[in-house]
């Protein structure tokens, strides 16, 4: 089965669908959005993250997945993203609507399962086809709410596509810039500085957090990030393009060292 026409609905891997979505800052700047399908190996489904998709993306997920009654459940990966939330709780009442503590506290309203994604007892659950990591050394969730450094990140293990929001973003550069600097490129958030915590060893902690997920990850194939776009690990590996992130990021990290030890 695939979805066809829409380019919206992309299917990356035999088990394995990306979704594009709008959002829009201010109803003006278009920053983008997505959630991801994974297809089990018995024929149900799991989404990752929730969107609201237009219509005709609707009509195609809902005839991949029979009306949308082989979706189990709704991973909310972010703890910042909570907008669509209500969405797919009205698309898929049926559907476990698993999130972090602060989907529960921002919308105690939705009927969310008793567990949160965050937990490692909870992750266990899904363990048979998907890997999860958590950044070490940020504030899984900051006081500020315009610092979304932290997350869940998510792996499928068949196709080796790693679902992300946030903490990694894909910058895919004009056609122009990239017949001098080949892009698009891997790198993680822009408001790292204020997501790392306010204590010794914190940089070095994210470091090695990157590092060990690069290594664990190693044969990852793409990357499916938030708001930004789908990078393919085939001219540079995951490892390569993690190193790279953590390069272009060492300023920050150093300035951090130097105030905190």
């Amino acid at each position: 089965m695939k979805f066809p026409r829409s380019i919206a609905i992309k299917h990356l891997a035999d088990n394995f669908w990306n979704i594009r979505g709008d959002f829009k800052i201010a109803h003006v700047i278009n920053i983008g959005t997505h959630m991801s399908l994974v297809r089990k190996p018995g024929g149900t489904f799991i989404l990752l993250d929730s969107y609201a998709p237009e219509v005709s993306d609707r009509e195609e997920l809902m005839a991949l997945t029979e009306g949308g009654a082989l979706i189990e459940a709704v991973l909310n990966v972010h703890p910042f993203h909570t907008i669509h939330c209500q969405a797919m709780q009205d698309m898929l009442p049926h559907a476990r609507l698993i999130g972090t503590r602060r989907h529960h506290e921002q919308a105690p309203e939705l009927d969310w399962d008793a567990h949160f994604i965050e937990d490692e007892a909870t992750q266990r659950q899904f363990s048979d086809i998907l890997d999860f990591s958590i950044p070490s050394g940020v504030d899984f969730i900051s006081d500020d709410d315009s610092v979304h450094v932290g997350s869940v990140i998510v792996r499928h293990r068949e196709s080796g596509i790693v679902h992300a929001d946030d903490t990694l973003m894909v910058i895919d550069l004009p056609s122009l810039v990239q017949k001098v600097v080949p892009g698009p490129k891997l790198r993680f958030h822009p408001k790292l500085a204020d997501g790392l915590e306010k204590r010794a060893g914190a940089a070095d902690d994210y470091i090695r957090w990157a590092r060990d997920m690069a290594r664990d990850w190693a044969d990852t194939a793409a990357v499916c990030a938030a708001h930004s776009g789908i990078i393919y690990c085939d001219e540079k590996s995951f490892p390569e393009a993690i190193d790279k992130a953590l390069e272009h990021a060492a300023c920050t990290l150093d300035d951090h060292r130097k105030t905190y030890g």
